[in-house]
């Protein structure tokens, strides 16, 4: 039997702020991780790749707001922090 892969614990080191930006921020890589995991079947985002952020951003935010692209981008500089990979991400 797995066990969900928890995103607030994995992202606990890193958040900050305020606590509904911190909700926000939970909320949105639940958002990430469950997209990469129904396209590429990668629950933990330690076994992601960049080209896997770089599809969620570029194909499955194309038709959100430029404001909603831009505080997913957000969350995922987060991700990428905790990481601790040399990844970037495109601005939006």
């Amino acid at each position: 039997m797995n066990k969900q892969f928890d995103m607030e614990i994995f992202l606990a080191g890193v958040l900050t702020g305020a606590h509904a930006t911190r909700e926000r921020h939970i909320r949105q890589a639940k958002t990430i991780q469950a997209a990469i995991s129904e396209r590429w079947s990668r629950e933990s985002p330690w076994t992601w790749q960049r080209k896997h952020l770089a599809w969620f951003f570029d194909h499955h935010l194309s038709k959100h707001s430029k404001a909603s692209r831009y505080y997913y981008w957000l969350t995922g500089l987060l991700v990428i922090s905790r990481l601790k990979k040399p990844w970037s991400l495109p601005e939006p």
